[in-house]
């Protein structure tokens, strides 16, 4: 709803709840002037009952603590009652309603009249005690700002979770595998000269380097070379140290792990080792 929605909205509840006091005014005027309050006092009377009611909404309103707010609750829904009451009772004494009635029985019922009578006139002093205690509480009242911190912390947590998600991946992204120049020395291979422009490849190398570290990988350049060996080599290899093996212990797995080749060159050996045995 706009601005101008809400004004209009706010200002026909401001004029249905004059008219409904102005009506309710009436009753509970000749209503005081009946138990015995003057001129002055019977024209203040409607203000002490329906304007606590007023003011009851209000702290509920405000009141962010569920005692209290239970509390002013109770409040309106006393003197909402009240109200009720002495406005039917006005209805149905004829009496109440003539501008010169200065005392006048508000029931035929001497009970009913006592119980009435006592309504009315302990209503103000009602007022006087629970208007200062809701005035009290309101004033004292502090907005309870633990969620809202809490709520703020989270989202502050949250933010700097995917803030670091986004710094942590950015290194392993940037990572860049730099080609293995043989017979160099690894210091000098980073220290090889860039086109103009180009980010330097030592600042890569050694953010690569600390990627690496931390997921357990070695660099090339620093891995020792492994001479190169022909099938025959791997073969007269396998030969001399399978000689005193059995058939059983003649496995992939073991001319592997003797020879420190591949599994697959492993497995080549292992068959041409049987078929010459067969032999």
């Amino acid at each position: 709803m706009n601005r101008k929605g809400k004004i209009l909205l706010i200002a026909a509840l401001v004029a249905v709840v004059g008219m409904a006091f102005r009506v309710s005014w009436n009753a509970l005027h000749d209503v005081a002037k009946a138990v015995g309050a003057d001129a002055d006092a019977a024209t203040l009377y409607p203000f002490v009952v329906d304007g606590l009611m007023a003011l009851a909404l209000v702290a509920t309103l405000v009141l962010t603590d569920e005692k209290a707010k239970r509390g002013a609750l109770k409040v309106l829904a006393g003197y909402t009652v009240a109200s009720l009451v002495l406005n039917y009772v006005h209805g149905l004494v004829p009496e109440l309603h003539g501008a010169s009635v200065d005392w006048s029985r508000l029931a035929d019922w001497d009970p009913a009249n006592y119980a009435l009578v006592l309504l009315a006139t302990s209503l103000p002093v009602g007022s006087i005690y629970f208007g200062s205690d809701l005035v009290a509480k309101v004033l004292h009242h502090r907005p309870d700002t633990t969620a809202d911190a809490k709520k703020s912390t989270q989202i502050d947590g949250n933010r700097s979770t995917s803030g670091l998600g986004e710094s942590t991946s950015a290194p392993l992204a940037s990572v860049v595998e730099l080609p293995t120049i043989p017979d160099a020395d690894p210091v000098d291979s980073v220290a090889l000269e860039e086109p103009t422009g180009a980010v330097p490849v030592s600042a890569v190398a050694a953010e690569s380097a600390r990627s690496r570290r931390a997921t357990g990988r070695v660099p090339e350049a620093a891995r020792s070379p492994r001479p190169s060996r022909t099938p025959e080599q791997l073969l007269g290899e396998a030969r001399s140290v399978t000689a005193d093996w059995t058939d059983t212990e003649l496995t992939a797995e073991g001319i592997r792990k003797a020879v420190r080749t591949s599994a697959e060159k492993a497995r080549g050996l292992r068959d041409t080792l049987r078929a010459e045995r067969a032999a």
